[in-house]
């Protein structure tokens, strides 16, 4: 229970459907956070709603495996001018690794979340699928794209069959203090009052870049914190001598150097993924094997053939804006766009 509305309903749900129904709610950052998960707000909200639906709640302290799988990969990830997906790395090894150990080792039978996708089984003794969330604005697959038979045994998702309204008109039918809450959107360990720049200029130092054209190697610009560029970016790139607007293609934090280009110059066909960092739902792609491939949590999806010889990677069937290094590439059924079936991070 984050203290949002989907896992207030998502517990609700599981209560009416007469299940022994324990509430836990991790604090997982120490330090100044108004947003997210990790505020005492939202630990507060989450206890509240406990005591509304008469269930008994508890509050894990994990913010030192936090700290190490989450955080600490976060900023050294930026300092190597890699884009993480913080939340994607706290679903792999704190929800649904450490806090789904837990509830094992306290007899439960499930785990259960407030995540808008949907776990299904292929009959008593089929393989259990992950499948996007009814409501397509709110789908969160993406994010728990990594999740394999082991996990999916154990984890139940019981708003993925609720449109976002649904959920809070649930929520308002039960007076549930949560029912109006906004969606949290931010990173939940940094504080909107600091915003990214400040959360790892406490962590790192930050360095100057030079902004360079891509095609001709001229300098063209600078920029005063290497580390917050991510590939793809726009936004203080400025334009070329033709008026257009220039893109970042690629940084290079030993030449201290960031490549830019014009739209028509940064399409790219293929994403190289990180050796090791494939997770299958099921049954992994072959090489050649069709897929559908989604880069980011609401990105576009767009079809794509899979290829591991000699390491994996992506070919995008028409050309895409570039994938930043660090982030989750979600892969799902050529046949069943719906279901998930597997992720690997870019290169």
């Amino acid at each position: 229970m984050s203290g949002g509305v989907d896992s207030s309903v998502a517990a609700a749900l599981l209560v009416e459907a007469g299940h022994d129904v324990m509430g836990a709610t991790l604090k997982l950052w120490g330090g100044p956070s108004d947003s997210g998960c990790c505020s005492v707000a939202d630990v507060d909200d989450a206890r509240r709603v406990a005591q509304q639906l008469g269930i008994t709640h508890h509050v894990f302290d994990l913010s030192e495996d936090f700290e190490a799988a989450v955080v600490a990969p976060y900023v050294a990830a930026h300092a190597a001018s890699r884009t993480p997906n913080p939340c994607i790395e706290c679903n792999r090894h704190i929800k649904f690794d450490r806090l789904l150990a837990r509830a094992r080792r306290l007899a439960f039978d499930a785990l259960a979340t407030g995540h808008h996708a949907r776990v299904e089984r292929a009959g008593a003794a089929g393989p259990y699928r992950l499948l996007r969330g009814l409501d397509a604005n709110k789908d969160q697959s993406y994010v728990l794209s990594m999740l394999g038979q082991d996990q999916l045994s154990s984890v139940v998702l019981p708003v993925g069959r609720l449109t976002k309204a649904d959920v809070r008109a649930r929520a308002a039918a039960l007076g549930l203090r949560t029912a109006d809450k906004p969606d949290s959107q931010d990173v939940c360990f940094i504080a909107s009052t600091e915003g990214r720049r400040g959360f790892l200029e406490r962590r790192l130092t930050l360095r100057p870049g030079t902004v360079v054209d891509a095609a001709s190697g001229e300098a063209v610009g600078t920029v005063d914190a290497l580390e917050l560029v991510t590939v793809g970016q726009r936004r203080g790139m400025g334009h070329g001598a033709d008026g257009a607007r220039r893109y970042v293609v690629g940084v290079e934090p030993a030449a201290a150097r960031v490549l830019v280009a014009p739209a028509a110059a940064v399409g790219i066909d293929r994403v190289h993924l990180v050796p090791g960092s494939m997770a299958w739902v099921d049954r992994p792609l072959g090489h050649g094997d069709a897929a559908v491939a989604q880069v980011s949590a609401h990105g576009r999806p767009v079809p794509c053939v899979f290829e591991n010889d000699p390491g994996a990677a992506v070919v995008f069937a028409a050309a895409q804006r570039p994938v930043a290094p660090g982030q989750t590439v979600a892969l799902y059924d050529a046949r069943d766009p719906e279901a998930v079936v597997g992720s690997g991070i870019a290169a």
